[in-house]
């Protein structure tokens, strides 16, 4: 906010509290990382190949909501055996992939720091569209609640271009 010293002229040698707020708060907000690359996610996740299904964050609200891009290639260990002649990739790994992500909202916590989340359930999953090599799958996964430090429910959503592929909530425990 300027200062008004006469009419019609304004004073802008001293910014006000509230302009210096605004700049501290730009700052800050500045400073918040919006996105993880593959290497940034395996320094927050214990996963390794074949098994870590998140090649990187697009957007990342700490505390909130991440999400994450999944390429899926026909390259990869589960596709000769799911299915011949036809490649679907499996449920059980587009909600492990949703979890992932969901991981890199939890690890950030500074509540929670040094621990390990694990499943403990999941709830509402429902497949609506095949993931075939090719695709890109890009799911956001939304923190409802945390209960004691130790207890987590997420809402996952993994779309393909656009189209909603798989969705559900995911539960997780904080092992140490």
């Amino acid at each position: 906010m300027s200062i008004l010293t006469e009419v019609n002229t304004i004073d802008t040698t001293t910014p006000t509290s509230t302009e210096s707020e605004a700049i501290n708060e730009t700052t800050i907000i500045s400073e918040i990382k919006t996105s993880f690359t593959s290497e940034e996610i395996q320094k927050l996740l214990p996963h390794r190949y074949p098994f870590l299904l998140v090649d990187k964050i697009i957007d990342y609200v700490p505390g909130k909501k991440a999400v994450g891009v999944k390429n899926v290639t026909i390259n990869e260990p589960h596709f000769p055996g799911h299915f011949p002649g036809r490649p679907l990739m499996p449920g059980v790994l587009i909600v492990e992939a949703m979890a992932q992500v969901g991981g890199i909202v939890l690890t950030q916590m500074s509540s929670v720091e040094g621990g390990l989340f694990v499943f403990a359930g999941i709830d509402k999953v429902r497949f609506r569209r095949q993931v075939v090599p090719g695709d890109q799958l890009v799911m956001t996964v939304e923190l409802l609640w945390v209960k004691q430090r130790r207890f987590g429910k997420m809402q996952g959503r993994a779309e393909v271009d656009g189209q909603l592929a798989c969705e559900g909530e995911l539960m997780f425990s904080l092992v140490n």
